[in-house]
Formats: C-alpha cells, sequence, structure tokens
C-alpha cells in the first residue's frame, strides 16, 4: 500500500456502526443536482485506483490496510462502521445506512477486498499499480471486484453528503478472503456475528450486472439468481511401491492418471435450469429467432456470441487442476494426489457425485476440499424490478435477464441466513472488451466510464429498492 496513506487508517478497534443519515429535503426520488452527481462519478475512478494500490493477493497478503482505509473513506462521509478481524490481518467492514421505510426488510450490499494473486512479469502495466491507459484503469481487482467496492463507496459518500435517503435499510459489507473461499469473510460472519445482517432479506454482490453485447447496439445485462455449486475435491491413489524398472499393475500414478483422464474427458449432459432458460428465451426474442429446448445445440447456433457465453452454465463441469506423486525416477510411489474442480448446477449436485464416482478406478478414494451448495432464487419481486429499472435508465438499450453465476461468491454464505441473493453491479462494457478472460487473468482493466455508468446506477437503485 502506499506509505502516504497509512495516516488516514483509523485505530485497531472497531466500534458499532449507528448513524442514521440527515433526511432528504427533496425526498428519495432521482433529483439531486448535476454536480453532484458529476461529482460521485468522477470520485469513483480514484477510489478504484486508490484500492487496486493495496496488495491484497488471497493468500499471501491480508485485507486489514485496505479495510481501515475503507473506514476511513467512510468515516470521512460521517458514516460510522464496524471492523472485524476474524484472524489477524484478516479485516471486514460492515456498515449499515438507514433508509426511508424501516418497516421494510434491508438489503445487503457486498463486496470483497482481497484479490487472487498476479505476476507482474506477465502484464503490461504493474498489477496493484491502478495505473489509467486507453480509457481503462489497470490493476489487479479491477474487476474482481474492486471496482464494485469503488461504486459502494462512492454511492454511500455522495448519499451521506446530499443527505439522500435510500427506500429502506441498507448494509454495506467490504468482505476478506472471497477468492478463497470466505473462511474468514463471509462464512465466518454469518457463523460468529449473524446479529450483523438481523432484519436483512435481500443481498446483491458481484456475479451479474454486466453488460454483453449482442451486436453493436444492443446489450444483455444478465443479472445474477442463481449460482453453480462448488465441488473441490482431492483423489487419492493407493498402489504398491516398487523399482521403476519392474512391471507394477498396482502404480498409484498409472491409476491416479486414468482416472483423472477420464473425468477431464467427459462431457456432462445438458441440463436446462430456468434462469438459463430464460436468458436464452429473451436473446432468441431479440435476434427475431425460434428457441426449440428439444433441439438446444440448434438453436445455441441461431444465437451468436450468447452460445459461448451459456456453454459454462448449460451442465455440470469437473476440470482436473493438480496431481502430485513420487520423489524420485526409478521409485513408483505408493500414492498420488490430485485435484479436481468440480461445479454443479442447483438441482443437480447427486448427478456429478454419483457421475466422478463412476469414473474412479477402484484403487482411487474422492475426499471434499471445498464443498458449497449450489443456488436459485426466482427473478422476480421489487428488488428485481428496481435492478432493471435502474439498468433501463441509463441504458435504454439494455436488456435485464437472469442468469446463473458459474463460479461462486459470498452470496452461498448470506444464503445460509435465509437472505434472497442476487449478483449485480452495474457495469457498462465496450463491445470489443472480452469481460471473462479478465477475470483472474492478465492485463484486467476496467473501462472509466463503466465505472462511472456503476455510480449512476447504485444511486438509481439505492433509491428505489
Amino acid at each position: 500500500m502506499d506509505q502516504e496513506l497509512r495516516h488516514l487508517h483509523p485505530g485497531r478497534r472497531g466500534h458499532q456502526p449507528s448513524r442514521r443519515p440527515r433526511s432528504n429535503p427533496h425526498g428519495s426520488g432521482m433529483n439531486t443536482t448535476d454536480t453532484q452527481h458529476t461529482f460521485a462519478e468522477e470520485e469513483v475512478v480514484g477510489l478504484c485506483q486508490e484500492l487496486i494500490r493495496f496488495d491484497t493477493s488471497n493468500p499471501t497478503s491480508d485485507e486489514r490496510a485496505c479495510a481501515d482505509w475503507v473506514r476511513a473513506k467512510l468515516a470521512e462521509a460521517g458514516i460510522d462502521s464496524e471492523l472485524i478481524e476474524s484472524a489477524p490481518g484478516r479485516a471486514n467492514v460492515i456498515a449499515r445506512i438507514a433508509g426511508g421505510d424501516p418497516t421494510r426488510g434491508a438489503l445487503l450490499v457486498h463486496g470483497h477486498l482481497d484479490v487472487v494473486p498476479a505476476d507482474a512479469a506477465e502484464w503490461r502495466v504493474p498489477p496493484f499499480s491502478g495505473e489509467i491507459r486507453d480509457g481503462y484503469l489497470w490493476g489487479r481487482g479491477a474487476i474482481d471486484m474492486k471496482d464494485t467496492v469503488a461504486v459502494m463507496l462512492a454511492t454511500a459518500r455522495h448519499f451521506a453528503r446530499t443527505g439522500t435517503v435510500p427506500s429502506r435499510d441498507l448494509v454495506l459489507a467490504f468482505l476478506a478472503d472471497e477468492e478463497a473461499g470466505g473462511k474468514f469473510g463471509g462464512h465466518w460472519l454469518v457463523e460468529h456475528r449473524p446479529e450483523l445482517f438481523e432484519g436483512v432479506t435481500e443481498a446483491i454482490g458481484e456475479g451479474g450486472g454486466f453488460s454483453f453485447a449482442l451486436d453493436d447496439d444492443r446489450r444483455l445485462y444478465p443479472i445474477e439468481n442463481a449460482q453453480r455449486g462448488m465441488a473441490w475435491m482431492e483423489l487419492t491413489a493407493s498402489g504398491r511401491a516398487g523399482h521403476g524398472s519392474s512391471p507394477n499393475d498396482e502404480n498409484a500414478v498409472t491409476d491416479l492418471a486414468e482416472s483423472l483422464t477420464r473425468i477431464g474427458r467427459h462431457t456432462f449432459p445438458i441440463r436446462l435450469i430456468e434462469p438459463v432458460r430464460e436468458l436464452l428465451a429473451e436473446a432468441a426474442r431479440l435476434y427475431g429467432v425460434d428457441f426449440d429446448e428439444n433441439d438446444i445445440e440448434g438453436s445455441l447456433a441461431k444465437l451468436g456470441p450468447v452460445a459461448d457465453f451459456v456453454q459454462v452454465v448449460l451442465r455440470n463441469s469437473a476440470n482436473p487442476t493438480m496431481f502430485q506423486a513420487g520423489y524420485q525416477t526409478n521409485v513408483i510411489p505408493g500414492k498420488a494426489t490430485a485435484r479436481v474442480d468440480g461445479r454443479f448446477l442447483p438441482g443437480h449436485e447427486q448427478e456429478l457425485i454419483d457421475t466422478i464416482d463412476g469414473l474412479l478406478l477402484p484403487s482411487v478414494r474422492r475426499e471434499w476440499v471445498n464443498h458449497d451448495i449450489g443456488m436459485e432464487t426466482p427473478f422476480e419481486g421489487p428488488l428485481v424490478d428496481a435492478m432493471c429499472a435502474a439498468v433501463r435508465a441509463e441504458d435504454p438499450d439494455g436488456h435485464p435477464v437472469p442468469y446463473c453465476n458459474p463460479g461462486g461468491t459470498d452470496a452461498k454464505a448470506f444464503s445460509k441466513l435465509g437472505i434472497r441473493c442476487f449478483g449485480f453491479k452495474g457495469l457498462k462494457l465496450p463491445h470489443d472488451l472480452d469481460y471473462g478472460r479478465l477475470f483472474h487473468g492478465v492485463d484486467e482493466r476496467v473501462p472509466l466510464d463503466g465505472l462511472r455508468f456503476g455510480v449512476r446506477v447504485m444511486t438509481r437503485l439505492w433509491q428505489t429498492c
């Protein structure tokens, strides 16, 4: 982190969030001044730039310095917050903002402060520099997800400065450890501090609300209302150790390699869950073609780039990712281990497990490394209507649709409290930017105009949600 920012960091003791913003004499509609909007939109770029400059790589760094900075930025605007360390350095920040209707359930808005590591040698710019180039802000976390954290901060500061009141109570959560499953972040808070989320009925986080180009003029905005489940597993093959020169029909390396090959070559059948069905139906309508569920592959061929976009959420998946065995070339080891990243569609977990077990040789046993739920909530209700309206107000050629996130987010933790979880960030992207490949990739970057768009969308949403 930048040394000159250290003096902004408050003390290590947190306190309970309690501040209620002053009332807005203009009501809760979209009627703040253009100057105020411009300030919030311009501020978001600088906030995101500073966030990127904190190296919060997980697991090599921690989030404490960044979390202290977030608290300082909230405090500057008069917003109280609480800092909670689940372990030394693993820091979370929670703030609550009172809304206009205290009888309604609160909305949780969450983002994570950690990022995946980056190899600077592979990047065109230093990954933690926050460099601005060619209309983009570059750096690790630019889209996953310090962009959204910056939008949250800019919008909260705008509301506090102007006395704008959200339509209902908001709980803002800036979280640790999402990239490693949330053990020190979302899951820890749900298990140890559930009172922080008292009264929360719905949540929005990462995983949706970004634009996807249909053509030069029209865009889908997939809003996540489902996630595939996580089934990371370790496979261990046991065999007969021996000399590398001798025949061995109980070779653990061979058995494990064969099992992994079976898994890696296996294609799971298509399972069309409701969010994907609705997305495809809307895309077909916009393209002016029919979508035949009895001929999904043929129908996808008519949907241009949408076909590639949905491939990952049409079926379960399992990919071998790690392999470890042996210690010398002329020694056959008695054991070999590997890791497999398995993902399952909501409602299709058992299919994944049964398939994997059927592909393993008898000498290979399976154990869970990280096993988390798949989830789905109906694409309906006032919050969904407000998200769709906020997008359409800022992008009349945008078409919100339901969406299944192929990965996982902190929403998995919050759903255990009975909270309906959605993914929504409000990000308009250039049509030539391959957004999906930037996640955990090289030269991660976010368009400056996209950050400003996000502030406008989030401002509308908080006032109408």
